[in-house]
């Protein structure tokens, strides 16, 4: 069935216009117009009923600003067309601040989710813990390390020195935070920015975390500067040692780009591990 004979028994109207969108890493993205005269976006891909279901999770349990899921199945997700214009400014980062901010009153029971999610098409394990620190260990560095070697991606040598900094994370990671929905892949692309406001967070990779970890994420490339982490400590001030540990936080999305992109990658892992002395 086409693409357009499955939108028009989803959403109840024909599309009158296709256009292809920039941001498809891992599956086709398309706005379709609509004869009632409504846009949205048309994932074409695999997996896609997860990521369906983690935008609805966010809306349900959060005020995060995510599109609307109109239907998901493994192979094609329809959601809302978000209008946006410009990019990240000092402004659109201080509405980016008090969102992320108000996420963090949404807490749960434990560290991880009910079900496993992914984070640029890979799976990504969330059996849920009582300690953040064993979980980060475990289920992002150790698991995230473990993957990118058997797919020959990462030098054994490599592994070795990233678990012997693992078994010494307890000098840098405590345990003093609840857990906390996050979006969990916070760069750039994922940010929609329409003038001085965001317009949307898409592609999540949620789980409940202490949440320095998506403000870590946030400058790896750049995403957030002065003015987002201004604003966001009005809200929540970043407690001691988080120039430290964001080093620590940023070696998983380091990982998750070695198993994507590969040895390119390996060099901003070890500059990391030489700077905690392994």
């Amino acid at each position: 069935m086409s693409l357009h004979t499955r939108a028009r028994e989803a959403l109840g109207s024909a599309v009158v216009r296709e256009q292809d969108l920039a941001g498809g890493c891992i599956a086709d993205v398309r706005r379709l117009t609509l004869a009632d005269g409504r846009d949205v976006v048309a994932k074409v891909g695999q997996g896609l009923a997860l990521e369906g279901f983690m935008l609805s999770y966010l809306a349900e349990h959060s005020r995060l600003p995510v599109p609307e899921v109109f239907f998901s199945a493994e192979d094609l997700l329809l959601m809302d067309y978000l209008p946006t214009s410009g990019s990240l400014s000092d402004a659109s980062q201080e509405d980016a601040a008090d969102h992320l901010a108000a996420l963090r009153g949404v807490t749960g029971p434990a560290f991880g989710f009910a079900r496993t999610t992914v984070i640029g098409g890979l799976k990504q394990p969330n059996d849920q813990a009582p300690s953040w620190l064993e979980f980060f260990r475990e289920q992002r560095l150790m698991y995230m390390t473990e993957a990118a070697v058997h797919m020959k991606k990462l030098p054994p040598e490599v592994a070795l020195r990233i678990a012997k900094l693992a078994e010494r994370l307890d000098r840098w990671i405590d345990e003093s935070a609840k857990p906390t929905l996050i979006h969990g892949d916070m760069w750039t692309g994922n940010v929609l920015v329409n003038g001085d406001r965001i317009a949307g967070f898409v592609d999540p990779a949620i789980y409940y975390a202490d949440p320095e970890i998506e403000l870590a994420f946030s400058t790896l490339f750049g995403t957030f500067s002065e003015a987002f982490f201004k604003r966001y400590a009005e809200h929540h001030p970043l407690r001691p040692g988080f120039e430290e540990r964001k080093d620590l936080y940023n070696l998983y999305p380091l990982l998750v780009h070695v198993r994507l992109f590969g040895a390119h990658y390996v060099g901003d892992v070890e500059i990391i591990l030489r700077r905690f002395g392994v």
